[in-house]
């Protein structure tokens, strides 16, 4: 009886420099996959200009020039997401050509495209006799970039936030209450239906939470993911964060509320561009960052933390779930860890920040892999 493995991560973005350095580390264990799914990061282009092209409002974007993007193609992609709060940052046309230049380097493109037809549509591949199917949303895009019948954008699974007191005492902290938009909602319940008409297991990408906050997940998360379970869904990746969030399991489906940067180089003039762009108040800006990192991933060290999910398929069901810890290096290469100390602390990581949510998530570690038991 073949296995058919599924392998994704991330954050992925083509280096500024030296794109061809991205995955010396990563490159067999994501090519020996049947299929290996990334979150694109970064719009690739020569006919932009980030400072001048940037919509109102939009403080910063990931630009690369359009050459760079063949370096994806060394990380064994088959299958990408653009649906993300940057799709749009340089408007339609400059989405639709990263969009065309991912498919060009042999990606299928999913949450994203010239309409929402296109935006919903899932990528579908078949593997030895199983068919699986891979859908997107983004539920932190900027108003008016969800896609419309006759407008380029993202798949939309936007969520409303409500502020409750809870205390009787004025001036307390309240408590957040997120809610995902019913529409969206009942949108992405209906896609996945359909896409498990046509296929045997439905992988369901996010584009979500709470970037730069250790281990919290917002309600609507839950929400979202436990809906889309509910709908046929068989497996949920989560992505925006910039570090790893927790791993539960509903109904004995897998849930990775985020899978952190994976190849995503971000050198310090950058960063200090950017935070000048964006003001001391935003939460970019207060991110403490190693010197020994600086010059190519100027990152917090807990986003140096990543992971590869690995998802073994027999028999048209998924057998087995686990994860590959990985460790951004000083040249912002995702490398796997092979000390067994370093597998431990991976472990020991993730069993707190997964306890943390109120999951409780079993973990084992065995031969630098770590197990999540359904």
């Amino acid at each position: 009886m073949s296995t058919i493995t599924l392998c994704a991560v991330g954050d992925v973005a083509a280096f500024f420099r030296e794109p061809e350095s991205m995955f010396v580390h990563t490159a067999d264990v994501l090519k020996a996959a049947d299929i290996t799914f990334g979150q694109n990061e970064r719009h690739y282009s020569n006919r932009y200009d980030e400072e001048r092209d940037l919509l109102p409002g939009v403080p910063l974007t990931e630009l690369c020039p359009l050459e760079h993007a063949a370096a994806l193609k060394l990380g064994g992609f088959g299958v990408m997401s653009f649906a993300s709060n940057h799709c749009m940052d340089l408007g339609a046309d400059a989405m639709l050509e990263t969009i065309a230049a991912l498919r060009g380097n042999g990606c299928a493109v999913i949450g994203a495209g010239s309409n929402i037809e296109e935006a919903r549509k899932p990528a579908i591949f078949e593997r030895k006799g199983t068919r699986i199917a891979y859908l997107a949303y983004c539920s932190v895009g900027r108003i008016g970039w969800d896609a419309g019948a006759q407008r380029a954008g993202c798949a939309p699974l936007r969520a409303l936030t409500y502020y409750q007191q809870t205390d009787y005492q004025p001036g307390t902290p309240p408590t957040i209450i997120s809610m995902v938009v019913r529409e969206d909602l009942e949108a992405m319940r209906q896609d996945i239906r359909k896409a498990k008409e046509q296929a045997d297991i439905v992988v369901v990408s996010c584009h979500w939470g709470l970037h730069h906050i250790s281990g919290a997940i917002a309600m609507y998360e839950k929400e979202a993911a436990h809906a889309a379970i509910d709908a046929g869904a068989d497996l949920i990746i989560g992505h925006h964060p910039h570090m790893l969030k927790g791993i539960e399991i509903y109904k004995g489906k897998g849930i990775f509320y985020s899978m952190g940067n994976f190849a995503f180089d971000l050198p310090l003039s950058v960063r200090l561009k950017r935070q000048k762009q964006m003001g001391s108040k935003h939460a970019f800006h207060s991110i403490k960052v190693d010197p020994e990192y600086a010059d190519w991933y100027s990152w917090s060290a807990e986003s140096r933390r990543s992971m590869i999910v690995k998802c073994s398929i027999v028999n048209k069901t998924i057998q087995k779930l686990s994860f590959l810890p990985v460790l951004i290096n000083n040249r912002a290469q995702p490398v796997i860890v092979s000390r067994e100390e370093d597998v431990q602390d991976a472990l020991k990581y993730m069993k707190e920040i997964s306890a943390s949510q109120g999951f409780a998530t079993a973990f084992r570690a065995e031969q630098g892999e770590i197990e999540i038991a359904a």
